[in-house]
């Protein structure tokens, strides 16, 4: 019995700090938890330099050396990718619109769907969906409360603009957000999985206070997904918008035929018709990659009728490439013609009978 007082007493002190409290009333306290709105507002840009690992968490014993990038500016400005490096394997930010930007080929592609959402919602500033909260269109409702860590935590929901949802868990002690819960895709074509990011090690800087580990964990299987660390933290030494665009390279023909391709994706007649004339007036010039590279991209967007005549033309134009015919098999089984998908993946299995993802998509079917 005095171990049950001794708890209770122990969580009513935890409460105290907001009894009872209203959402209006936890959100201001969260903010003023975080430093005030006065320094928040006097935020400007925020850049991370950390170390990221995924599948897993980062060992214990590994050396923090950053190598990961991550950058915000007011608005609604987001880059991952440090800008020093000319020609990344991949490159992603919001400035208006969400894209990414691809080494190999060389080219940039406008995204939409589910890539989109990942990328416009790491975009929030501060990515604090409780912070203005009325001027972003989120709507908040308050759900109680759990415990996170065992510590008894208030939950929240938000909803946003977008129309996606995720559950906000803010410290009743330390009226920080130690979790976040939501649903979606790890890649291109996996099902939405429930997952938790916990948030840990909060530090002040220029007088806000800021996380500085994040592990996200398949809320099923209890697998760590991914872990980030901060190393670097650097207030308002970014003003310049260019930096948030796609990298202005240059490109070759080929290069800027693959983003009109990927541009005129939702007319499957024009995408057709635009990949011969260009095949017929470059009969020398190998397309293959560019051309399996830009069907993925439309797969992932979505836009499957194009995708197909284009991976169709790409696996008729080269017959002894098991990946061309790999890639069309992909996007019939993204368009749920397992007949079709079937016949590619068993083709490029003919053509390279170790072509283990192509065995992984023809197990898939059955």
């Amino acid at each position: 019995m005095r171990l049950i007082a001794v708890v209770f007493f122990f969580l009513t002190i935890l409460t105290a700090a907001v009894p009872d409290s209203s959402l209006d009333q936890l959100i201001a306290a969260h903010e003023a938890a975080l430093g005030g709105k006065g320094a928040i507002q006097k935020l400007h840009s925020i850049v991370i330099r950390g170390v990221y690992h995924e599948p897993g968490p980062i060992a214990d014993n590994a050396a923090l050396i950053p190598h990961a990038y991550q950058a915000w500016m007011r608005p609604y400005f987001e880059h991952i990718g440090d800008p020093a490096d000319q020609h990344p394997n991949l490159r992603e930010g919001f400035d208006g619109s969400s894209w990414e930007y691809y080494g190999d080929p060389g080219v940039t592609v406008r995204t939409v769907g589910a890539a989109a959402a990942a990328t416009r919602h790491g975009a929030e500033f501060l990515q604090d969906s409780l912070l203005d909260s009325a001027n972003k269109g989120t709507r908040l409702a308050l759900e109680g409360w759990e415990e996170i860590a065992n510590n008894p935590a208030w939950r929240i929901r938000a909803r946003l603009i977008d129309g996606s949802e995720k559950i906000i868990f803010l410290d009743k002690r330390t009226l920080l957000i130690v979790a976040e819960r939501k649903s979606a895709q790890l890649h291109a074509f996996g099902k939405p999985v429930l997952s938790e990011t916990r948030f840990s090690e909060y530090k002040p800087f220029a007088g806000v206070m800021m996380w500085q580990t994040a592990r996200e964990t398949d809320i099923k299987s209890g697998d760590v997904l991914n872990e980030f660390r901060r190393v670097k933290v650097e207030v308002n030494t970014v003003s310049d918008v260019a930096e948030f665009s796609p990298p202005n390279l240059p490109q070759t023909p080929l290069q800027r035929w693959l983003e009109l391709l990927y541009a005129e994706r939702a007319d499957p007649v024009s995408v057709r018709y635009s990949y011969r004339l260009f095949r017929e007036a470059n009969p020398a010039l190998d397309t293959r990659a560019g051309i399996e590279f830009i069907g993925y991209q439309m797969v992932k967007m979505g836009d499957l009728k194009s995708a197909i005549e284009l991976l169709k033309a790409n696996a008729t134009d080269y017959p002894a490439s098991a990946s061309a015919q790999f890639g069309l098999g992909r996007a019939y089984t993204a368009a749920g013609d397992a007949e079709n998908a079937r016949k590619s993946f068993s083709r490029a299995l003919t053509i390279y009978p170790d072509f283990k993802k192509a065995t992984e998509g023809l197990n898939a079917l059955r």
